[in-house]
């Protein structure tokens, strides 16, 4: 699994966005017992954050050593640096085992049989993820063109499978057929490029060139925004729901 985010790992946790009240409204009823939940590839934690409310244990794994530094804390959540594909948990573990925003990066195959073996019998399986923000015509335009023509060539190809909302990885488990869920947000400039800076092919670009490509829109982005104003940033929520 490749790590794209530990070098903005405090970034991350500051500009990225959460998920819905209404994603965990919908969730957890379909869980019948909340003893034990796997949030992976849980990045700053913040899903294992909401789910240490509700299950007596809740353990989250990554990859990045940075990003479980920068994770939140609570008393039952319990961090481990570890694979997706491969962990050191036993059989029958987790009544719920949750992935946001990271699938994409995994070995399917080889998670997809890491998720039969830990899940136990009527567990739920969560995979979550948000798509491309959308804001006012006029900032779309400008986020769209350099989502896909500046920074374009450097999303890793695994990037299609969020533009394809999850709709085309390996899923071999009985669905259940999910709501039409957004997350919505009042957001600064400041938080929008914060945020922007955050995605990996940013980050590739800035490796690569010596350059923030930020920087090549930044004039515009502001001029459509206007100063001291906050714009509404809409962000559809992708999820797909297997059922043991």
């Amino acid at each position: 699994m490749k790590d794209n985010f530990s070098t903005q790992s405090e970034q991350y946790v500051k500009f990225r966005p959460t998920y819905p009240d209404e994603l965990y409204q919908f969730l957890l009823p379909l869980v019948k017992t909340k003893d034990a939940a796997w949030d992976c590839g849980t990045g700053n934690g913040q899903v294992a954050q909401e789910l240490s409310k509700h299950f007596k244990k809740v353990y989250a794994t990554d990859i990045s050593e940075k990003q479980i530094k920068n994770a939140i804390q609570r008393g039952n959540i319990f961090y481990k640096v570890e694979s997706a594909e491969r962990t050191s948990f036993p059989d029958k573990s987790f009544d719920l085992i949750t992935v946001a925003q990271a699938i994409h990066w995994f070995d399917f195959d080889r998670f997809n049989k890491e998720v039969e073996r830990t899940i136990k019998p009527n567990g739920v399986l969560a995979v979550i993820g948000y798509g491309l923000l959308s804001i006012d015509e006029d900032t779309v335009k400008i986020i769209n063109w350099f989502y896909h023509e500046i920074v374009g060539p450097y999303w890793d190809k695994e990037r299609k499978y969020v533009d394809e909302h999850y709709q085309t990885i390996p899923f071999p488990f009985k669905e259940i057929e999910p709501p039409k869920l957004y997350n919505t947000y009042e957001w600064t400039i400041e938080h929008l490029i914060g945020y922007v800076e955050t995605w990996s092919a940013v980050q590739h670009y800035i490796k690569v060139n010596n350059q923030n490509p930020v920087d090549l829109v930044f004039k515009d982005l502001q001029q459509t925004w206007g100063i001291n104003t906050a714009k509404t940033v809409k962000f559809p929520i992708l999820l797909r729901i297997g059922k043991f």
